[in-house]
């Protein structure tokens, strides 16, 4: 069933799967590819089952193929919504046709039926696009683009296991909180990321320069964990004071040479200046990491609200995903009910047809037809609305040839504006593998004087040789009969073959010989 449903919703087959030539017979008169799944319009034309409702979906269409033909007649060449019924016949018979994959590579063989059912879009060797980077190729090399060569493909870190786009490698190798470093101090290797901080801290062999390197501290200390020292003055600063043959620091801190009392005093005002400096530097370095900590602090908590954010998002999307699941699993049943209850419509109006037509058959080669509303119809027959009518079908035996009358009421051919044209038309029926062909029985055509007393008659024997009388091979044949039937000044004055608005026709078959 939904192989059945999937198959409705596309258009004919491509004429490129057929192993022979395609007959006309096989093909769909709208979307010109070989027939899927079937339905004849009343008209007689075929189209497939997809092409038909998507047709008569914004209401009823003139039957194209019928004005291309010039066979249009109303309303039997308007398409409707129920006016076709499933062919089933012509679907055997596509179904049954060789076929072979279309796809360069592929050496599949089968009929339409197999090919429909287990090779269309599932061939290894179909041309298709990649979803990501939109490029060209075969089924079979999907899954290898997908893995090794797709430029949009996704990858998961190996270190974190979170995914990122192959393009994006490098950035996340930046970021990755588990990509493993080494450490400068004890060369030690495969260190997380996000444990380098803490390990350095209490690495006794990494050093980092004094954070007092700027005001001329030269010294390097272990981690973050450092001795805060109160650094001599450079030289350079003592030079003024000391003259050109003044004593080196060193010299002055081991062998104490007493100064003059004005150096003295510019030389311990330079060393509360520089302890002042460095003292106010350690405050603020204080300071500044008290702040860095409130920061961390509360880096942290926005990250583990962020994390909680991005686990509620994601678990919305979920759902969503569901709903939508669900959705589109309801929809798909809507849809399938509706299709059910076309295709029973369908089967409906067929059974309907097909009583309406038992209950005015008949099984003696003798048919009346009354033609109501006989104004009505003649006026419609000369405005070109409906030029044709159909008689219900009637037979010669139960078994026997099924034929049917076809009237132009204002005339055709030789008789049109002139005449009442009138035609006999040889049916296909169930039984005709049993009959005699070409038809030979003698036809005679009567419009009934409903005083009964003078009918106007005329009658045929069959021309053997024309194709109208030959073995039908679609449901009727071409019509032939008496386009100079009755002349239309005969009805259009006070008479008696029109009573109520209505005339009769009368059809005798000679059954001699059957």
């Amino acid at each position: 069933r939904q192989r059945h449903s999937l198959a409705c919703n596309k258009p004919g087959f491509p004429k490129n799967i057929l192993a022979n030539n395609l007959e006309e017979k096989h093909m769909c008169n709208s979307c010109l590819k070989i027939l899927r799944r079937p339905l004849q319009a009343q008209c007689g034309h075929r189209f497939c089952s997809f092409c038909f409702n998507k047709i008569v979906s914004s209401g009823p269409h003139k039957c194209s193929a019928c004005i291309k033909e010039d066979l249009f007649e109303d309303p039997t060449s308007i398409l409707k919504e129920g006016g076709a019924f499933p062919d089933n016949a012509a679907r055997r018979e596509v179904e049954a046709l060789a076929a072979v994959c279309p796809n360069e590579g592929c050496t599949w063989t089968g009929n339409i039926k197999e090919y429909e059912v287990n090779h269309e879009g599932k061939c290894d060797f179909m041309i298709i696009l990649c979803p990501s980077c939109k490029e060209l190729m075969r089924t079979n090399e999907l899954e290898r683009h997908n893995e090794r060569e797709c430029p949009e493909r996704t990858l998961n870190c190996k270190y974190c296991k979170e995914p990122f786009h192959f393009k994006n490698i490098k950035a996340h190798d930046e970021i990755c909180p588990k990509y493993p470093m080494i450490c400068e101090g004890c060369a030690k290797k495969k260190i997380p990321r996000e444990k380098y901080v803490d390990h350095i801290k209490f690495c006794s062999k990494f050093r980092a320069p004094c954070r007092f390197h700027v005001v001329g501290c030269d010294m390097s200390v272990s981690g973050l964990y450092f001795i805060i020292t109160i650094c001599m003055p450079p030289l350079s600063l003592l030079a003024p004071v000391q003259g050109a043959c003044a004593p080196t620091l060193p010299t002055l801190a081991t062998s104490f040479t007493p100064l003059p009392s004005a150096v003295g005093a510019a030389l311990e005002l330079q060393l509360h200046s520089e302890k002042t400096k460095v003292a106010e530097l350690s405050r603020r370095c204080q300071e500044l990491e008290l702040k860095v900590g409130t920061f961390e602090n509360i880096v942290c908590v926005l990250n583990r609200e962020m994390e909680r954010s991005s686990t509620t998002i994601e678990a919305y999307n979920r759902q969503h995903r569901l709903d939508q699941d669900k959705v589109e699993i309801l929809n798909n049943k809507v849809r399938q009910l509706e299709r059910t209850v076309g295709l029973r419509d369908l089967s409906i109006v067929e059974m309907e047809g097909n009583i309406r037509e038992m209950s005015a058959a008949t099984f003696d080669g003798i048919f009346v037809w009354k033609i109501s509303d006989f104004t009505k119809k003649r006026q419609d027959a000369v405005a070109g609305r409906a030029p044709a009518m159909f008689s219900p079908a009637f037979f010669t035996s139960k078994y026997g040839y099924k034929m049917c009358l076809r009237i132009y009421l204002n005339g055709d051919g030789t008789g049109r504006a002139s005449h009442l044209s009138l035609f006999f038309v040889v049916m296909r029926g169930h039984s005709d593998a049993l009959l005699k062909w070409p038809f030979n029985q003698k036809v005679t055509l009567m419009l009934l004087d409903q005083n009964n007393r003078e009918h106007i008659i005329d009658a045929f024997r069959p021309d053997i040789s024309s194709s109208s009388f030959q073995r039908p091979v679609s449901d009727m044949n071409i019509a032939s009969g008496c386009p100079l039937f009755c002349p239309l000044p005969k009805l259009d004055t006070k008479n008696s073959y029109i009573r109520d608005d209505t005339i009769f026709i009368k059809a005798i078959v000679d059954l001699t010989g059957l």
